[in-house]
């Protein structure tokens, strides 16, 4: 059973609301740091990896974006020994600084065109360090928050997380925009694609402090289990681990596709301008990432599973129509038809953030959490744009990346169906055990 202590109504709403500010914050910061090499490809690849074909140059610097998520795993199980094992607050203060650093350093790496072969095996090492760090980042986030959040408050409390991971998104296209609309093409090649990647060292220093003010948490129980908490969780929750990876999967793949690949598609499929793109990708992930606020409230009327199925249904029935819309040569236009497919993850990603800790217990929490979140991740999440890419390019269909989107989303929906089964299941035994009582 889980021994999670169950807040009081005034302790629980206070520790609650630090503790989802305090995962927002970093939530937030891995968001910038991650995507901003996502934002920064079309320039990126050049630089890196030089090639007569453009195509193989871009598919290779997205390679390197989903290879960062080979580490996650990684990480996920030494922080996660750290987080159960010693301290919530000792991980999360760590994943940060780390995250801060290896961005820092990405923007003072030289080019190919400098050091040669050299510049392009640092900028992976860079990547598969932020990927190491992110890997504890958002499982201990979820964790925190999902311990302190009062009873039947999980939704709007646990929306922070994912809240400020979208809005690091979204500060990181609006930096990158600004730097776009500031520089010119020349200049941005020349040195302009390295701000934004400096800018996240002030940026984790901030949160750094601000995370600090985050109440000393002990790990989760007092009597230590023998066992690792990774062995633990392989032994005694398999079924919990696969829930929580085929929800990430679906969370994470969805995500991804419309955070990271569709500014892509809107700049080399359909010849949008950069500057252009950055900032409608800014607008409405911005928006996308205040409905959560909305959507954690729904969530907390209509269950977690009710709203995954929402965002689920949505990414499904709406993502090839509206990259067909996108396509009509209008900016605007294109930039609602990205507004339709990001509300619905607006719902799947409070779900899955606030829905996964609660399949463990709470002495192997942030390793559980941190597996299964790093499966779906490795699977679907940093693969998205590369295979969004690949897929276009194979198919010559633009509208093709629509099919991943929907494969993930049928994963999603047979892990979310099996929660919500169980979830029911554990409802009718408890009632009879009250009843005979």
């Amino acid at each position: 059973m889980d021994q999670t202590t169950v807040p009081t109504a005034s302790t629980g709403a206070v520790n609650g609301r630090r503790a989802a500010f305090a995962g927002g914050v970093g939530t937030m910061i891995e968001g910038y740091d991650f995507s901003m090499y996502g934002y920064m490809a079309v320039i990126v690849a050049p630089l890196f990896f030089p090639s007569d074909n453009a195509v193989s140059s871009l598919l290779l610097t997205l390679s390197v974006f989903a290879a960062a998520y080979a580490a996650r795993p990684l990480g996920g199980i030494v922080f996660g020994y750290v987080g159960d094992r010693v301290s919530r607050r000792a991980a999360l203060m760590t994943t940060l600084l780390c995250m801060g650093l290896s961005s820092a350093a990405i923007g003072m790496l030289p080019t190919a065109l400098a050091i040669g072969p050299v510049a392009s095996v640092a900028l992976v090492c860079l990547r598969l360090l932020q990927g190491f760090s992110v890997g504890g980042e958002v499982a201990g986030a979820a964790t925190l928050v999902s311990e302190a959040a009062p009873a039947g408050r999980r939704g709007r409390y646990g929306a922070m997380n994912p809240f400020g991971a979208t809005l690091g998104f979204a500060l990181a296209s609006a930096v990158a925009g600004l730097v776009s609309l500031l520089t010119t093409d020349e200049q941005m090649t020349s040195w302009g694609w390295r701000i934004p990647f400096l800018v996240a060292l002030p940026l984790a220093g901030i949160c750094l402090a601000l995370r600090r003010s985050l109440v000393h948490q002990p790990a989760a129980d007092q009597v230590r289990p023998t066992s690792s908490p990774v062995a633990d969780v392989l032994k005694n929750w398999k079924r919990p681990l696969l829930q929580s990876s085929g929800i990430s999967l679906a969370v994470n793949g969805s995500a991804y596709f419309g955070l990271t690949y569709l500014s892509i598609h809107l700049i080399t499929e359909l010849g949008y301008p950069k500057t252009g793109v950055y900032w409608t990708t800014t607008v409405v992930v911005a928006i996308s990432a205040c409905l959560m606020l909305l959507t954690g409230r729904l969530g907390d009327r209509i269950g977690l599973t009710g709203l995954a199925g929402i965002g689920l249904t949505g990414f499904f029935a709406v993502t090839a129509g509206a990259m067909a819309v996108m396509g009509s040569g209008s900016l605007l236009v294109a930039g609602i038809a990205f507004m339709v497919i990001m509300v619905n993850s607006s719902f799947l990603q409070v779900a899955g953030y606030s829905m996964i800790p609660e399949l463990f217990d709470q002495k192997v929490r942030y390793t559980g959490t941190a597996l299964g979140w790093n499966i779906g991740v490795v699977i679907a999440g940093g693969t998205a744009p590369v295979v969004c890419v690949w897929l276009v390019e194979r198919t010559g269909n633009a509208l093709s990346p629509a099919l991943f989107v929907m494969g993930v989303c049928v994963a999603g929906a047979l892990a979310v169906f099996s929660v919500r089964r169980a979830n029911a299941y554990k409802g009718v035994i408890r009632s009879g055990c009250c009843h005979s009582m």
